[in-house]
């Protein structure tokens, strides 16, 4: 059995290679998908926030092109120095996107039940806790 980082690892990259391919049609990637959902969750965020907010899925390199895109398309603008919120179009962006979500979802979940999902975030939560004790303090 090879060990779980290995699956991580490959999972991230499967994640990641099957949303761009479900959301280049639309002008995103995983990361500005991403962007665009942080903001949507809080309005008039700050940039710092977003950044630290993907920390966990992108590089901080990759995040800020990324709120580049957002906010050059169009989808994001920016109410006051340092803070982003949606535009009317970015609204409309992540409606667009709603559907190849869920069969993104749908997609990853197959033969997985409810019940193993949480089992394994729950897991891999505790694991995360373990080796980094101020991440696994909120949990």
């Amino acid at each position: 059995m090879l060990p779980i980082g290995h699956w991580l690892n490959r999972t991230d990259k499967a994640l990641t290679r099957s949303v761009n391919g479900m959301l280049e049609e639309l002008g995103l990637t995983r990361v500005t998908w991403q962007v665009l959902d942080v903001i949507h969750d809080t309005p008039g965020t700050a940039d710092t926030e977003v950044l630290s907010i993907l920390a966990a899925t992108a590089d901080a390199a990759t995040s800020a092109e990324a709120v580049d895109t957002a906010l050059a398309d169009g989808w994001a603008s920016r109410p006051a120095p340092g803070l982003l919120t949606l535009t009317p179009g970015g609204r409309r962006r992540l409606t667009d996107v709603a559907a190849r979500v869920d069969a993104f979802r749908e997609l990853s979940m197959a033969g997985i039940s409810l019940e193993e999902y949480r089992t394994a975030v729950h897991v891999l939560e505790r694991m995360n806790g373990n080796l980094d004790p101020a991440a696994g303090a909120g949990h």
